[in-house]
């Protein structure tokens, strides 16, 4: 069998990772594609993800519409006349597009129902859809969904980054900190340059947490972009790490994450972390999803986010159980289920 695999976000190395080292050991033909973006290339060479880079990301909305043409031109031309049997993605533009013209069946993984326009432009070619069931049905079929290939499943993406995780207990040594206080948090600034989310780049919404609680904890801080990490540059009790990094280590060794992004949030609220989501944007149903299981506090006051992270470091959080489906077993089975009745 024939697998085409696209990566267009870093943190979906990780996702990936275990579906292509499994597909791989079964014998299966696996092409991986991703585009210059973050740390797509450095991650997929720490795992050992043989690749082939396909395009970049654009930055305003006139860059992101000529380099996903570009894109898509340039994967029709490494795709067409391979024959190949499957397509797997996660919120890809390009892959659910090029496997629709070509006649390859797809399989989407969705966890983002307010990135509107990605989501009109790939979900009605999809073939199968697997997206949490906390999102709301009716809501992807406003973006053109079929609901007959929507699959859904108990849990979020970020489980997929766990199936053989092991933390490493010297992560902090290894990396050479100076953590002066006792205690440290972890912060990951927001997705600035992402279509759904219209912030500054040269700003973030956690400068005003990171100048209160500097005097308190340690404060790490995992930029997304150069411009991010000038933000926080120079700060007392601040370190800057630098990607790519075992991120999965960290996040357990903190005693706290502070976020205005997502993936990291849903990772600290699965390895129970105590975790605060200040996004900048609408509440993710993803998010929702711990939130309501008690793993994740949501705020954007400033003054709640400093009472709650307070009570957080002082009083830390009991471990709670988490019962969810098995989304690895979903995913292989539904690739092979849609390559045997293409």
């Amino acid at each position: 069998m024939k697998i085409w695999i696209d990566i267009s976000n870093a943190p979906h190395v990780r996702f990936f990772n275990d579906v292509i080292k499994y597909f791989e050991s079964e014998g299966e033909d696996v092409l991986v594609t991703g585009r210059k973006f973050g740390d797509i290339h450095k991650l997929m060479d720490v795992y050992g993800i043989e690749f082939t880079s396909v395009g970049k990301h654009g930055v305003t909305l006139e860059e992101k519409l000529k380099e996903s043409a570009d894109r898509v031109v340039e994967l029709v031309d490494l795709i067409s006349g391979e024959k190949f049997d499957v397509a797997l993605s996660k919120h890809s533009i390009e892959l659910p597009r090029v496997a629709f013209g070509l006649g390859i069946p797809s399989l989407f993984v969705l966890d983002n129902e307010h990135a509107v326009a990605a989501n009109k432009l790939t979900l009605p070619l999809c073939n199968r859809i697997i997206t949490p069931n906390i999102i709301d049905m009716w809501k992807l079929m406003q973006y053109g969904a079929d609901p007959n290939k929507i699959l859904s499943y108990n849990g979020t993406s970020e489980l997929m980054h766990f199936n053989n995780f092991e933390c490493n207990e010297n992560i902090f040594d290894d990396l050479g900190l100076d953590l002066p206080l006792q205690k440290t948090i972890l912060m990951r600034p927001e997705p600035s340059l992402a279509s759904y989310l219209n912030t500054d780049c040269n700003k973030s919404v956690l400068s005003p947490v990171v100048d209160v609680l500097k005097e308190y904890a340690n404060i790490l801080i995992l930029p997304r972009f150069k411009e991010q990490a000038q933000i926080f540059e120079g700060i007392k009790n601040v370190t800057i790490l630098k990607t790519p990094v075992d991120t999965s280590s960290i996040i357990k060794k903190v005693d706290l994450v502070i976020g205005a992004g997502g993936t990291m949030n849903r990772e600290a609220a699965i390895l129970q972390t105590p975790v605060i989501s200040c996004y900048p944007g609408t509440t993710l149903s993803v998010d929702q999803f711990y939130v309501n299981q008690g793993l994740m506090y949501r705020n954007t006051d400033l003054d709640d986010i400093i009472d709650k992270a307070l009570k957080f470091i002082v009083n830390p959080s009991k471990p709670k159980e988490l019962k969810t489906d098995n989304l690895f077993d979903i995913i292989i089975e539904n690739t092979y289920d849609l390559a045997k009745n293409k």
